[in-house]
């Protein structure tokens, strides 16, 4: 048994610190996986049909994990010149990032004969994120970015997720790090600091 004051202090200190650490933790690892969002293929053409061909191009990308360079993402937001765009960063390892993705499936949708979205697959595994991204279809695609070069450039910092908002002229608007809830918080978003 320990008798001296400073060490049982110590150590409950510690115990105390080690739980509030694994609660932490577990608080952003634990529940339940959300409920993916995207309806059928079908319904994805209809409601994208008449896009700009900007976007349209864009949408035949859909769900797709491309690039990998800083310069095909360079040169991606300089073909998407004249549109808003949010750029999306996520990992199919954070779960933070899953449960806002339904969030980007209804809002792609919704918005994206107006604005164009990308995603941003930072520091993942790239068979991890194709599997994520067959689960949860979103409407555009996202680029790869394993040393989060891109990010830095965006200033997308470390955060994971963290929604970037450019706009027309593709200056930086707003930085938005941690996820959405829904797709009525993400859409306003948009509306605030896109359109």
């Amino acid at each position: 048994m320990l008798t001296n004051w400073p060490v049982r202090r110590f150590v409950r200190m510690r115990v105390a610190v080690s739980a509030l650490v694994a609660a932490v933790l577990l608080a952003g690892c634990g529940g339940s996986e959300p409920k993916s969002a995207a309806p059928s293929p079908a319904a994805v053409k209809h409601a994208l049909a008449g896009a700009p061909p900007k976007l349209t191009t864009l949408h035949n990308q859909a769900n797709q994990l491309i690039g990998g360079k800083k310069s095909d993402f360079d040169q991606q937001m300089a073909d998407l010149h004249g549109y808003p765009v949010v750029v999306n960063k996520w990992a199919s390892w954070c779960a933070p990032c899953r449960g806002e993705f339904p969030a980007f499936q209804k809002a792609g949708l919704k918005l994206g004969k107006r604005v164009a979205f990308l995603g941003l697959d930072g520091q993942d595994n790239d068979g991890n994120a194709r599997k994520f991204l067959k689960s949860f279809p979103v409407s555009y695609p996202s680029y790869r970015d394993p040393d989060l070069k891109i990010s830095t450039k965006i200033q997308a910092g470390i955060a994971f997720p963290t929604t970037i908002f450019f706009d027309r002229r593709g200056k930086l608007v707003y930085a938005h790090p941690g996820p959405y809830k829904n797709a009525a918080d993400l859409i306003a978003d948009i509306k605030r600091y896109s359109l």
